[in-house]
């Protein structure tokens, strides 16, 4: 079996995520008190400093306290098999190492948060009238497009290939 370049290098972009996610949150920690918002585009887009101590949409973020150490470690584990996927992905294969990068960035970034101080710093706050969807951050945001890229290119994937 020749021995094929892998994906590890795609890791760059992970670290990228990393620094961008922990700037933005140390710029916000230092200008911002907690709940304290500052509207961006009137109507749907505001900084507020929110702490998170649960998962997404605060899931369990009132379960005092074993719930940080439970996703610290859900999130290293995720992450090691995440990187050991892209060790065993060709370094070509975009589709699969893209959203591979950001999911390792994001799930980085908010365990330097968890282990550092206790809860994930969360400020971009979208928001329309009544409705308002709960408050996130970059690392936040990667993991999201990494999980809609790597569903998307796997049920789509094929087809885009296929039609070639």
């Amino acid at each position: 079996m020749p021995n094929r370049p892998n994906a590890l290098s795609w890791l760059t972009l992970s670290v990228a995520i990393i620094v961008a996610d922990q700037i933005t949150k140390l710029l916000v920690l230092d200008h911002f008190q907690l709940h304290e918002t500052l509207p961006l585009i009137d109507g749907w887009l505001n900084l507020t400093l929110a702490f998170n101590e649960g998962a997404a949409f605060s899931f369990l973020s009132d379960a005092g306290g074993w719930q940080r150490w439970f996703f610290t470690v859900l999130a290293i584990v995720v992450t090691i098999v995440l990187i050991v996927w892209l060790k065993r992905t060709e370094r070509g294969d975009w589709r699969t190492a893209l959203p591979l990068a950001l999911v390792v960035g994001g799930a980085i970034g908010n365990v330097i948060d968890r282990m550092r101080l206790g809860h994930v710093v969360d400020f971009i706050d979208v928001h329309y009238g009544s409705w308002a969807w709960p408050a996130f951050n970059v690392a936040d945001s990667a993991i999201s497009v990494g999980a809609v890229l790597l569903l998307a290119f796997g049920l789509f994937g094929k087809k885009v290939e296929a039609a070639r």
